[in-house]
């Protein structure tokens, strides 16, 4: 079991690192693509020229989260189980409606066309992030309770962070902010990103390195 825990772990890491170089590399094939004004999800869409890697990127990764669902579990069932089931259940949601559901419902280029499948996209990319929003909340709490006080303190300043981010991404859509630098999308979004997964990259490697 340890090794199933221990490749948990890897697969957690692998999905968060591949989700922020996937979003920075893939534009490089994109022209006209912008990283800061445009969402991570617009490379998926019809007429990106990145649409099948990305896709597939986004099942995998989406897979990988669900993967590393019992490495969580196992680290901190004994602490509290109702956190961790809170957590588990963030991270699998997010993994579903942000990541797989991804791969197969993608937004257009222009916000303007809207489809059932954008739609099903918008449902589960908006209840996804705003699960895994609350992750390392959740893992500072744990944390605590788990005697790792410097995991926990990070935790609760990447969670603030990210708070901030997540407020500028939904701002950045308002036609009010238009021409002012909240209307960067694609920035607040990647920023948001690295730092709700900042604390579960900083468990991962810290119960690898004791694996």
């Amino acid at each position: 079991m340890e090794r199933i825990y221990k490749l948990g772990w890897i697969a957690l890491i692998i999905a968060m690192a591949g989700d922020i170089l996937v979003s920075l590399i893939l534009p490089l094939f994109y022209k006209g693509y912008s990283r800061a004004k445009m969402s991570i999800s617009a490379l998926g869409n019809p007429q990106s020229p990145v649409r099948i890697p990305f896709n597939i990127w986004m099942l995998v990764e989406g897979l990988l989260f669900l993967a590393a669902l019992p490495a969580i579990y196992n680290s901190y069932h004994s602490v509290s189980k109702g956190l961790t089931y809170t957590t588990l259940v963030f991270v699998a949601v997010f993994a579903v409606g942000a990541c797989i559901f991804t791969c197969f419902f993608s937004v257009n280029e222009s916000k303007d066309v809207v489809t059932t499948a954008s739609k099903i996209h918008g449902a589960g990319s908006v209840i996804g992030f705003m699960l895994f929003l609350f992750v390392p909340l959740l893992i500072a709490i744990l944390s605590f309770k788990n005697s790792e006080g410097a995991i926990g303190a990070i935790s609760i300043v990447s969670f603030v962070i990210s708070l901030v981010f997540f407020t500028l991404f939904v701002m950045s859509d308002k036609e009010e902010f238009a021409k002012t630098v909240i209307a960067n999308e694609g920035l607040w979004q990647r920023l948001n990103l690295v730092f709700m997964y900042v604390p579960l990259w900083i468990v991962a490697g810290a119960r690898l390195m004791k694996s």
